[in-house]
């Protein structure tokens, strides 16, 4: 664990210290995102947090040595009454006298050890399941990273696609709007045909504008989400039509779910395990506890500051045992106990409720993957049919044999179907991505 939250740490640092170019696949990205993004960074460090508190937790059991040096100057001596035995009968019934010191200096050092402790016992367990935890929200932050920069990537590669589809006409209705404005001033055309096409290609130039905009708003969301500074140039090399056609992907929608190792429902393990470590703790202070400790002082007392002079420091040795036993808490451990069973039973709970949640969400993102597939096969073919029917249109335009008006109608027909199209690619990509999500294959 030590080993894999240094090696985030370095790469995290040696990426953000580069601000040149990148060149990424989408494998790429997704790695990348599941190493140096934001969220796995924090994740990181909380795993390496996690590690130190299992040794402090550990340490508990080993010995312990505290040390202390102590220096004091009485500048008035304590005085205390006592009887008058040294004249019984004659003067004061008590007389004051001073038993100490002005100066007094001392050092020692304890040890001490915790030889049996049930609660120390039970925490040992727990350690070992808050490390497991840890490492599974780590892993949980990668799948949620790589989640994000799929999206991201796929939003980049569908706003180029709707930029160049949008580009396509705009050259097309160019070269149209310059011969109609010929022929109305040549006296073929009216002012109307030239202000139709004129509409239609600013229609077509802001469209491909609003896809680059949207290209630039994933991009940042992809630098974001891969953990690099915002700017640095970022060049995707897998192709939108490659990873919409891959097998991996349109066969995504068959793969079955396997609860049992789904990072979601072995982290509800993990809060049953630890709750039923909580319960058991709970019980275990009833249980006696036994310590043991030995301590070594080296005490020094003068009239004057002149420690280990003419009066030498005196030593104090001393060993013993400490047994502790609980006796009557008037129901407080009871009660602890209870709590820490209804608990148990909330995060048992929990776990079925997580196993039912994550079928239910696999099989509602599977059916959403599939109308998504199904929308986009539809919308892919009525972009195929509206462009043919914009370039016939358009000869016919150029022959003379077709109006304005129909030309610029069924340019914009087929600019309705660009955006359609781009709106489904969206949709089947992220529906992909959320299905590979819930069947925990990031």
């Amino acid at each position: 664990m030590r080993s894999l939250t240094t090696t985030i740490i370095l790469l995290t640092a040696a990426v953000l210290s580069a601000q040149g170019p990148v060149s990424l696949s989408l494998q790429q990205a997704l790695d990348m995102a599941a190493k140096q993004s934001y969220s796995v960074q924090a994740s990181a460090l909380e795993a390496e947090k996690a590690r130190h508190k299992v040794k402090e937790i550990t340490a508990i059991g080993l010995p312990q040595i505290n040390g202390e040096v102590q220096l004091q100057n009485f500048i008035d001596v304590p005085t205390q009454l006592i009887p008058n035995f040294f004249t019984p009968g004659q003067g004061p019934e008590f007389i004051a006298a001073q038993f100490g010191l002005p100066w007094n200096a001392s050092a020692g050092a304890t040890l001490s050890q915790l030889i049996f402790d049930g609660s120390y016992l039970v925490g040992l367990k727990a350690t070992r399941a808050l490390a497991e935890q840890s490492q599974q929200d780590l892993e949980k932050a990668a799948a949620d990273a790589r989640n994000q920069a799929a999206k991201a990537y796929f939003g980049v590669l569908s706003a180029a696609e709707g930029e160049r589809l949008a580009g396509e006409g705009i050259p097309l209705l160019e070269k149209s709007l310059a011969e109609v404005n010929a022929m109305k001033e040549a006296g073929f055309m009216e002012i109307t045909d030239v202000d139709r096409i004129t509409i239609q290609l600013e229609q077509s130039r802001s469209l491909q504008r609003s896809f680059k905009q949207q290209g630039d708003v994933a991009r940042m969301l992809l630098n974001l989400t891969l953990g690099l500074p915002q700017g640095t140039p970022v060049t995707l090399t897998d192709d939108l039509g490659k990873i919409l056609n891959d097998p991996n992907e349109t066969s995504l929608t068959e793969v079955p779910l396997d609860p049992a190792t789904h990072v979601e429902q072995k982290s509800a393990e993990t809060l049953v395990l630890l709750s039923d470590l909580q319960r058991k703790n709970e019980r275990s202070k009833a249980m006696p506890s036994l310590g043991g400790f030995l301590s070594h002082q080296q005490v020094w007392n003068g009239p004057d500051f002149d420690p280990g002079g003419k009066y030498p420091f005196y030593p104090t040795t001393l060993w013993g045992l400490k047994l502790t036993v609980p006796l009557f808490s008037s129901g407080s451990r009871y009660h602890k106990v209870k709590q820490a069973e209804i608990a148990l039973k909330q995060t048992e709970v929990n776990k079925t409720a997580t196993e039912q949640r994550l079928v239910a969400f696999s099989e509602q993102s599977r059916t959403q993957a599939r109308t998504a597939f199904d929308n986009f096969k539809t919308e892919e073919r009525s972009l195929a049919l509206s462009k043919s029917i914009f370039d016939r249109t358009s000869v016919k335009f150029t022959n003379g044999a077709a109006a304005s008006f129909e030309l610029t109608q069924e340019q914009g027909n087929y600019l309705i179907a660009q955006q359609t199209y781009i709106q489904r690619v969206v949709e089947l990509l992220m529906a992909r991505a959320d299905l590979r999500k819930a069947l925990d294959l990031y």
